[in-house]
């Protein structure tokens, strides 16, 4: 019990932790409020028992009872103030720091974890362990204190009753064990079937255009239903578990209670004991365990903290990438890989790659699917980090960069665009968080997307829908190229940015890129032979390997790929993004 409290102080900040032990010494002083009814009414028994009631009898009783009942009740709402406060901003501040780890992890960690595991925690997890904790901890903590505090006035008043009533904490607290290995058993199935049925229904949902297309939609409810039923089995499943074990708690603490009543007549009986001090103990053997039975009830959830703390612990726990470098500005922006070599899972993806790309050059890369452009790019960027040999940004070595001055170097417009659920000027302003309204204007018309923003309702004002649902993939594409404008990087990175554009649209991305990648160094990633026809380099890339290098005009007249591409379609299937 008290090693899943202390589990959760050691997630806790410190100013949150701080916060938990205040409300602890806090709960010190309301069990001594609660305990004081104990003289109240001993007081008030001997008076009726010796006939001694008298308005100096009555004025004690009632000061001590008046002062024990609002004394707790002051008390109370600072302690669990702190504690729903503490519990709470623990959550909230665990998710803006696995937020924050989570930038600076390798890329490949996203790809074979599922986004319904992050999502889980960050979301579900957290939530539940801020609820849960806030309560769970306050019952357990107060319940706990108050429950020996009490005894502690038992052994006062009788030591004999006292040390039954202490052996019957240690009795409970080995029981309590026996309920959280009970919950221990179910806890992790419960939390996997969480995780599970986030990530069916994220799935689901993200891909329901397909499930539509290709008219699969039983078959994707039944993987749903079959996720919310294991999530409702695993959920009675920790009810179940915890029933009889919690019940098992609670007969202990009754039969202990009991047992103090018990003892007390006994010694009443037997003339070792007063009549009034006989009383009391009987009215203390419906007290003393009070606390503890309902915090017993809240130590079955401990173990769901636990878990909950061990899951946000495993993200953060997870190495990142030495971001840690030099805050450097390059003196020029050539780029040179020198034997790069790359593998993931035992799959070498990148073989030995060397490649000048010059400050204020187009070097456009292409090859068939799966040939390693995109990975060659994320290399570049330092989304991975090399195996093999070096990435260099003006003459030093990407490592060397702390990872935010790498990334003041580049600018992205990917296939995939995301957009966030803010405002259009917000979206632009990604680019440069500090711009003014004029600055987003003038990035987005050079992107050529500032007829389309004034024809919406809000201007740049209105509210797009997460991803950017409520636009064109042309419409999306082009704010992004105005995010990127924005930022004005030296370094701009294309990854097919134009590949699944409607004719339309064409001229108007076409038109934004070309604002876009003015006297910059480009690096794109394309299919389009009208887009890297004029390139100052291209790279055919395949299998990992650099197979072919030139101009257009020298690689058309090579036998390779690249020829078999210009004869062959000039949008061919297998030329799309890895």
């Amino acid at each position: 019990m008290f090693k899943m409290v202390k589990k959760f102080f050691d997630f806790c900040s410190r100013k949150n932790r701080n916060k938990f032990y205040k409300s602890a010494a806090l709960g010190v002083i309301e069990a001594i409020f609660t305990a004081m009814k104990i003289p109240a009414a001993y007081f008030a028994i001997q008076a009726v028992l010796y006939g001694r009631i008298d308005n100096q009898a009555i004025l004690t009783v009632i000061a001590l009872m008046l002062v024990s009942t609002l004394g707790k009740m002051v008390i109370n709402r600072f302690s669990a103030m702190l504690q729903t406060e503490g519990g709470y901003d623990t959550c909230a501040l665990k998710r803006i720091e696995i937020g924050e780890h989570l930038r600076y992890l390798p890329m490949g960690y996203f790809n074979d974890t599922s986004l319904g595991h992050i999502t889980s925690v960050t979301t579900n997890t957290m939530e539940q362990t801020g609820d849960i904790a806030t309560r769970a901890i306050m019952m357990v903590l107060q319940g706990g204190i108050t429950t020996v505090v009490i005894a502690l006035f038992m052994l006062i008043f009788d030591y004999r009753i006292g040390l039954i009533a202490l052996a019957g904490i240690a009795v409970f607290l080995l029981a309590n064990r026996w309920t959280n290995r009970s919950v221990a058993k179910v806890a992790d199935e419960k939390l996997s079937a969480d995780r599970d049925m986030v990530g069916v229904i994220l799935e689901y949902i993200q891909g329901i255009a397909e499930i539509r297309n290709y008219n699969i939609v039983g078959q994707n409810q039944s993987r749903v239903q079959k996720a919310i039923e294991r999530k409702k089995k695993a959920d009675i499943s920790a009810e179940l578990a915890a029933i009889p074990a919690v019940g098992v708690q609670n007969f202990i603490v009754k039969l202990i209670g009991v047992v103090i009543a018990g003892a007390s007549i006994l010694f009443y009986l037997n003339g070792t004991m007063e009549l009034v001090h006989s009383i009391v103990m009987l009215l203390c053997s419906f007290m003393v365990f009070e606390a503890l039975d309902t915090a017993g009830i809240y130590t079955a959830l401990l173990k769901i903290i636990g878990k909950g703390v061990d899951l946000a612990n495993e993200i953060l726990d997870i190495e990142q990438m030495d971001i840690n470098g030099e805050e450097i500005v390059p003196r020029n922006r050539d780029i040179h890989l020198e034997h790069v070599g790359f593998a993931y899972e035992n799959r070498k993806i990148i073989d030995d790659v060397t490649l000048d790309i010059k400050e204020n050059t187009t070097t456009a890369i292409v090859g068939p699917s799966g040939g390693g452009k995109t990975t060659i790019t994320s290399l570049i960027a330092r989304f991975w980090d090399v195996q093999e040999g070096e990435v260099t940004l003006g003459g030093r070595n990407v490592k060397d960069y702390s990872f935010d001055s790498l990334m003041e170097n580049f600018s992205f417009v990917f296939q995939r665009v995301y957009l966030f659920e803010d405002t259009i000027a917000n979206n632009i302003r990604f680019g440069k968080p500090d711009a003014s309204l004029d600055e987003v204007i003038a990035a987005a018309k050079k992107a050529a997307c500032h007829d389309f923003i004034m024809a919406l309702p809000g201007g740049y004002d209105t509210v797009i829908g997460e991803g950017g649902a409520t636009l064109s993939g042309g419409e999306k594409q082009r704010i992004s190229i105005a995010r990127a404008i924005m930022k004005d990087a030296p370094i701009i990175i294309l990854d097919e940015a134009t590949a699944n554009v409607d004719p339309e649209n064409e001229k108007d991305l076409t038109e934004a890129i070309e604002n876009l990648t003015r006297q910059k160094t480009i690096i794109m990633i394309a299919h389009r032979l009208k887009t890297v026809r004029n390139a100052d380099q291209i790279v055919v890339v395949d299998k990992g390997k650099i197979v072919q290098k030139g101009r257009h005009e020298e690689l058309v007249n090579q036998k390779g790929i690249y020829r078999n591409f210009f004869m062959g379609r000039k949008q061919a299937v297998s030329w799309k993004l890895s």
